[in-house]
């Protein structure tokens, strides 16, 4: 198999990206999905989270109400911290599996673990990645995405962009960077270009 990292910043169309690689033939586990699957209504994750947070986030249907929880985590670091320490073993121990399963599948197959957090998570750096790939924009491009496109307020999107890791940091770890700033096409056409570099040495 061929295990390729990628990460970018909030709107930075890292989701643009592995949607590309995709629909080439790469097996997609997104790190947000999981991220969802593990605090679904019955999961240990939910009750850990009622735990830790009280059932103001937790809807009238039982569910995780993740505007209510959004704004507790993005204004409060040790909040934050919290969060992750209930969610980030469960996304871990699912990926181990499907990273597993997908070889087992094909032992030539392109997998593309698409995870925002990866220049943070000390558990991804465990995994032998052949390549890094993250997609990156300046910040003041991804706040305008941010309130244009998914109708954030200014100051909210700010602040979710301080709470992540600084651009610096995250270019640190890359082997190839995309550079999104551009138009779509252009973005997709380092997506493509990624692609064959990975399936020819897969």
């Amino acid at each position: 198999m061929y295990l390729i990292g990628l990460t970018g910043g909030i709107a930075s169309g890292k989701s643009v990206v592995a949607a590309r690689l995709a629909s080439h033939g790469a097996v997609h586990i997104d790190a947000d999905v999981i991220a969802r699957q593990v605090v679904e209504p019955g999961t240990p994750g939910l009750e850990a989270i009622r735990r830790e947070f009280g059932e103001a986030v937790i809807t009238a249907e039982g569910t995780l109400d993740r505007p209510a929880l959004g704004a507790i985590v993005f204004a409060d670091e040790e909040r934050r911290l919290a969060l992750n320490a209930i969610t980030h073993p469960a996304v871990w121990r699912r990926v181990k599996e499907l990273i597993a399963d997908a070889a087992a599948d094909d032992p030539h197959a392109v997998i593309v673990y698409d995870v925002p957090l990866l220049a943070e998570g000390r558990a991804e750096r465990q995994l032998e990645f052949d390549l890094i790939a993250v997609v990156h924009a300046p910040a003041p491009t991804r706040v305008q995405r941010m309130v244009e496109l998914r109708g954030m307020a200014r100051d909210e999107a700010e602040r979710r962009i301080r709470a992540q890791i600084d651009d610096d940091a995250r270019l640190a770890i890359a082997d190839v960077v995309i550079d999104s700033s551009g138009t779509l096409e252009h973005t997709l056409e380092q997506a493509d270009d990624l692609w064959r570099r990975a399936r020819a040495a897969a």
